[in-house]
């Protein structure tokens, strides 16, 4: 049978004490003013034997588990996932754990697994929060929990977060439909009142509005809580209006929607009406003609988003919060 490597294995191999790997490996290296020289090397010699720390014994020793609780809306959504995957790779170079959760946009099952993942101790929560989950981030706040916001958040709350500047994506995108000769710019959406929804819902009716040529008959709201056969429905006879020549889609999952029910109508793009969408997807790319999208900055804000949970775990009560919002970025393809 394969010998188990323990703490005093790494210690031999590296020539330090075992009081020094053990610092390391629970990330206090540093504070016990360990050089980074030798900080490296532990780490080093212990990737290269393979050792793995036993999260149980380190969790009762610190009051750390070194996990991370990531909640989302949907994590088959091709932008949740996405983000998820830039999340996990950066804890996993800092050597934490994450535990991955969907809420599906339902209140009561994002406090479900915000309760869940305080039991299992996790060291900090990454929130993409559904529209009434104030009361349940305020709770994490009270219990001092560090927690950081991704794709929206909440006005009145002091919390960390990392978001897309919706306003001006959305704005953005309607200017450049605008520049392109359209006139009667229709926008769907859904009627959340989550903020990025809001915002750019705003961001679109400012762009029209400074043209001149804005029509509420032309937004379409569509219920959350509805089925595929009714979304694809209720956009279709939305765009039934043959004046609507140009569509902005709030989200990517609305566009695929709204896929079907051109074809259904018989509609061409651009020929008929032309379409953005907000979030990239891969069968955009794919699609004939292939799908002009306002894309988020997702590696950006994976990152940034792990540093400043990181940046609150290590300074606790010192911590100033940090509220980045960053650019997105039209992406020209042939549906315009």
């Amino acid at each position: 049978m394969k010998k188990k490597i323990t703490i005093k294995d790494i210690a031999k191999a590296a020539n330090v004490s075992v009081t020094t790997v053990s610092f390391v490996l629970n990330d206090k290296g540093e504070k016990m003013g360990i050089s980074k020289e030798v900080i490296k090397k532990v780490l080093k010699v212990t990737e290269e034997m393979k050792f793995k720390l036993n999260m149980i014994a380190s969790s009762l020793r610190t009051g750390k588990t070194r996990s991370i609780g990531l909640i989302v809306e949907d994590i088959s959504n091709r932008f949740f996932s996405d983000l998820a995957r830039v999340i996990e790779r950066e804890a996993i170079d800092l050597n934490y754990r994450v535990f991955y959760c969907s809420t599906g946009g339902n209140d009561e099952r994002a406090i479900e697994l915000v309760d869940s993942l305080l039991q299992a101790n996790v060291d900090g929560f990454i929130i993409t929060p559904t529209e009434n989950m104030k009361t349940t981030i305020d709770r994490l706040i009270a219990l001092q929990c560090p927690v950081v916001l991704v794709d929206r958040y909440f006005e009145e709350l002091e919390v960390s977060h990392v978001v897309l500047d919706n306003f001006d994506g959305a704005r953005t995108a309607t200017q450049y439909l605008l520049k392109n000769g359209f006139k009667n710019i229709a926008f769907v959406t859904n009627s959340s009142q989550l903020i990025q929804m809001n915002l750019r819902k705003q961001g679109y009716v400012n762009a029209l509005k400074e043209a001149g040529l804005y029509d509420d008959s032309r937004i379409l709201d569509l219920e959350y809580y509805i089925t595929e056969e009714e979304r694809i429905n209720e956009i279709a006879d939305f765009l039934s209006n043959p004046k609507i020549d140009a569509v902005l889609f709030s989200a990517n999952y609305l566009l695929l929607a709204g896929l079907q029910s051109l074809r259904k109508l018989g509609l061409k793009i651009p020929t008929d009406k032309a379409v953005i969408s907000f979030d990239d997807h891969e069968s955009f790319r794919l699609h004939a003609p292939s799908i002009t999208v306002l894309s988020q900055p997702i590696e950006e804000m994976g990152k940034k988003t792990v540093r400043l949970l990181m940046k609150q775990m290590n300074e606790g009560s010192t911590y100033i919060i940090e509220k980045e919002k960053k650019k997105g970025s039209l992406i020209i393809r042939e549906s315009v």
